[in-house]
C-alpha cells in the first residue's frame, strides 16, 4: 500500500481505509494504492471493505492534480474512470463504509461498490460536478446512469442536487445509514453475509448483471481519452 491507504486483513474480509487530508482526496497515490490493496484482497479471496475517515469519506478527486492543467485533470480522471470500473467488475463483493460527506469522485466511488452504508448526521452526498463548472465526463454519466433512476440520475447529474445521508438512500448512493459508532461493525456483519455467497456464482453474476453497463463504460472511458476535460470558469 502506501501513506494514503491502509489494508487490514481479517476473517473473510479486508478493510482498505482511505486516509488523504481533510478532504480525503482522490489522488493517484490514493488509486494506485488502492489498486493494489484489490490485487490483495482478490488474492486472498476476501469481501472488501472501503472506507475514509471519521466525517469523511472522499469529498473528489485532487484539487491540486485538477487545476494544474487540463491533461492533469483528464488523466486523473481517467484514471479514477478505470477504477470504477474495476470495482464494477470486481469479483468479490464491495462494500463501503461511508463515514459521512462523499463529494464528486467519493459519490461515483459509492456507485461503483456492491452495498453501501452511510452515517447518520449533517453530511453531503452527491455529484458536484455541474455546480463547480465541469461538465459531467462520459465515464462520470454511464456510471451514474448504471445505479441511478433516470429520476435520480437528471438531478444527480445534471441539477448537481446534494443529498442527506437518509435521502442518499432514497436517490441510491446509499443502502442503509447507521449511527457512526455501528458503521463498521455493519460492514463487518454484510461481509459476513457476503461470505455465505458462492464466490464463482457471484462474479459470475455480477458480469452478466453488469454486462451492457460495463460495456458502456467502457466506451465512454474512451471517449474521454479522446476529449478535454471541460471546466467552465
Amino acid at each position: 500500500m502506501n501513506e494514503f491507504i491502509s489494508f487490514l486483513s481479517v476473517g473473510n474480509y479486508a478493510i482498505i481505509g482511505i486516509n488523504n487530508g481533510k478532504a480525503n482526496a482522490i489522488s493517484h497515490e490514493v488509486i494506485d494504492g488502492i489498486n493494489i490493496s484489490l490485487d490483495q484482497a482478490e488474492k486472498e479471496d476476501k469481501v472488501v471493505i472501503l472506507t475514509g475517515s471519521s466525517g469523511i469519506f472522499s469529498g473528489g478527486f485532487d484539487l491540486k492534480v485538477m487545476t494544474k492543467s487540463p491533461e492533469s485533470a483528464k488523466e486523473l480522471v481517467l484514471k479514477g474512470s478505470k477504477l470504477s470500473l474495476r470495482m464494477l467488475s470486481f469479483p468479490m463483493p464491495i462494500i463501503i463504509a461511508c463515514n459521512g460527506h462523499a463529494i464528486a469522485k467519493g459519490a461515483f466511488l459509492l456507485l461503483s461498490a456492491d452495498y453501501r452504508i452511510g452515517v447518520e448526521g449533517d453530511f453531503k452526498i452527491g455529484l458536484n460536478e455541474v455546480m463547480i463548472g465541469m461538465t459531467m465526463h462520459h465515464a462520470g454519466i454511464a456510471i451514474a446512469n448504471a445505479r441511478l433512476s433516470a429520476i435520480y440520475l437528471n438531478r444527480s447529474v445534471n441539477n448537481a442536487e446534494i443529498y442527506s445521508p437518509k435521502n442518499a438512500v432514497k436517490a441510491g448512493f446509499l443502502d442503509e445509514i447507521v449511527p457512526e459508532s455501528e458503521l463498521i461493525s455493519t460492514a463487518i456483519k454484510v461481509a459476513g453475509m457476503f461470505g455465505k455467497l458462492n464466490s464463482k456464482a457471484h462474479a459470475e453474476t455480477k458480469i452478466r448483471v453488469r454486462k451492457h453497463h460495463l460495456e458502456n463504460l467502457e466506451k465512454a472511458i474512451e471517449l474521454d481519452l479522446n476529449e478535454q476535460i471541460l471546466f467552465n470558469i
